[in-house]
């Protein structure tokens, strides 16, 4: 029995020895000093290897296909798609012409599997032409339903944001703070797209824009119309200076008035949303729980003789 014991205490006694081998060690201040500065410089290649596959391989991708996308779309298209990529709040750090390729490649992809269904299929001439035609134009255009659908969703979390944003504004604004300052507040409170948006007009004053233009562009960025109306009020109140806190006070009060008012529209339009649900899944299955006992025994009886 001892024999045994031993026996297992130095099979624990090696695993742990091996368990310490593998766990990784915390390098010293001094380990650490000495890989940066130490260190051999690093060549191209190994710098080229040490970045995530995204740079190395997808983004040189979407350039090459945004390049001949570019040619063919015109001026206008591209300060329009800028917009929305600003609407949605610039997913993935993709400008205009990332997006371009995205939208390219997208349609390559679906172009190929197209080109595979209908070959498998054996289709006719004609068929095979629109079906190809088809899988092209829908590829090209899935990447801007997502895009609309990325806008949408952000939009509806700033409008859900804002009456709470704007009751932290006022209370810092009431507190002795400025507006930048209450915006920094809103920015370290939370995470989210109105607090990002507040975040990013807050460096946009740091570099030297004025207040009122970066205030604007947040507006234009966000596509609210009660984010646009909260900055008219604020930059009305500073060219023509009245109270700030007042101003927020009553904005802030009016935003709590609009948020009840879109819960109680919501819960109205519930009934209606609800009659499909009910036609079409609810009452079926109550009439078979209901009336199939009754029909198995009427069929039983003779009733449905052929």
């Amino acid at each position: 029995m001892s024999a045994l014991i031993l026996a297992l205490l130095a099979f624990l006694s090696v695993m742990l020895f091996f368990i310490g081998l593998s766990l990784p060690s915390q390098p010293s201040p001094e380990q650490e000093r000495l890989q940066t500065y130490g260190a051999r410089p690093r060549t191209l290649a190994e710098m080229e290897m040490a970045q995530p596959f995204s740079e190395r391989i997808i983004r040189p991708i979407l350039q090459s296909s945004s390049t001949i996308v570019q040619r063919l779309a015109p001026q206008r298209n591209i300060e329009e798609m800028k917009h929305k990529l600003d609407l949605a709040g610039n997913p993935n750090n993709w400008t205009p012409s990332d997006f371009l390729g995205v939208r390219g490649l997208s349609a390559l992809i679906t172009l190929a599997i197209a080109i595979g269904v209908v070959m498998l299929m054996h289709t006719q001439l004609l068929q095979t032409i629109g079906g190809i035609a088809i899988g092209a134009v829908l590829g090209f255009y899935l990447p801007s339903l997502w895009l609309g659908q990325k806008i949408r969703t952000r939009q509806h979390e700033i409008q859900k944001a804002l009456p709470d944003a704007l009751d932290l504004l006022t209370i810092s604004v009431e507190a002795g703070l400025g507006l930048d300052a209450a915006m920094v507040k809103v920015t370290e409170k939370a995470d989210n797209e109105l607090s990002r948006a507040f975040g990013r007009a807050n460096a946009e004053i740091r570099l030297g824009k004025i207040r009122r233009e970066a205030l604007r562009d947040m507006a234009n960025r966000c596509g609210v119309s009660d984010m646009t109306n909260f900055i008219a009020a604020v930059i009305q109140a500073d060219q023509l200076g009245v109270s700030l806190a007042k101003v927020l006070r009553i904005q802030s009060e009016q935003m709590r008035v609009k948020r009840r008012q879109r819960a109680e529209e919501l819960a109205n339009q519930a009934p209606t949303k609800m009659v499909l649900p009910l036609v079409f899944l609810i009452f079926p299955s109550i009439l078979i729980v209901l009336l199939g006992p009754a029909v198995l025994q009427f069929a039983v009886k003779g009733g449905f003789n052929p």
